[in-house]
């Protein structure tokens, strides 16, 4: 089911409400730093050191592929490794290189039950991804299957979808594509594994088509690695006649830092 963010009156007095309510909060229990726990002037923030070790992702970058370029190549620019193995999806933009704090934060809402990073990171991954949500129709995470989904009680992509969806504006859906097969964790598989592992693994829905023919999807999850879990979501959504793919992540793997995950 699509769920859609209220607009309207409706919610401009629901966040009038919700800044009262963190306004007292903070008297109450004062911020932290999302990151290093050190204290902070509002809420679902870093501190001023945290914020300096995030590497943010900023153009210059390969507008296909969302890799930054060591220098300024001019607009539009396509890297060497987009034009000779082109991506499955259309764009991708990501917040920040997957290293440091941003691998902290990432594991932290993964595996250690801190759903309220998925705030923040939502906030900055509508901030690095407003070109692809600007026309975007629908916002997609990448599912967990079933039983993973049970045993880790939520999926931090739809966590993160949802904040996009609060910050942009942009409809988001949990089930309009589905995990139907129980892959191995990716973290140690070579890249050839690691396609060979979500081969097939994505499906979307009879019923959920409707939802994806002829719409600009932009498909959110935490890290980029290798691409091979986007790749075959994303080619689970082609075949259900989505327009156009964008790909939406916190944190993706640059250069080499790729072989030792």
């Amino acid at each position: 089911m699509a769920i859609e963010v209220e607009r309207g009156p409706a919610r401009k007095a629901g966040a009038r409400i919700a800044a009262a309510g963190r306004r007292l909060l903070d008297l109450v229990v004062p911020p932290r730093c999302l990151c290093c726990n050190a204290p902070v002037g509002e809420a679902h923030a870093l501190c001023p050191k945290c914020w300096s070790r995030l590497r943010l992702i900023e153009r210059p970058y390969c507008e296909r592929l969302g890799t930054p370029f060591p220098y300024d190549p001019g607009p539009g620019a396509i890297s060497t490794a987009a034009i000779t193995e082109p991506p499955a999806f259309d764009r991708a933009r990501a917040v920040a290189v997957f290293d440091d704090v941003a691998r902290q934060l990432v594991h932290d809402l993964k595996y250690r039950d801190r759903g309220e990073l998925a705030v923040a990171m939502g906030r900055w991954m509508a901030r690095a991804g407003a070109e692809l949500l600007a026309d975007a129709d629908l916002l997609v995470p990448v599912p967990l299957h079933r039983r993973r989904l049970f045993e880790r009680r939520y999926n931090q992509s739809a966590l993160v979808a949802s904040a996009i969806g609060r910050a942009s504006g942009v409809a988001m859906s949990v089930d309009a594509l589905v995990r139907i097969k129980r892959t191995r964790q990716q973290v140690g598989l070579s890249a050839r594994d690691r396609a060979a592992n979500v081969r097939g693994a994505f499906v979307v829905p009879a019923e959920r088509r409707i939802m994806i023919q002829g719409r600009n999807i932009v498909l959110v999850d935490d890290v980029l690695t290798s691409g091979a879990t986007v790749a075959a979501a994303t080619r689970a959504l082609r075949r259900a006649g989505a327009a156009r793919i964008d790909v939406l992540v916190f944190a993706r793997v640059v250069g080499a830092e790729a072989a030792a995950l």
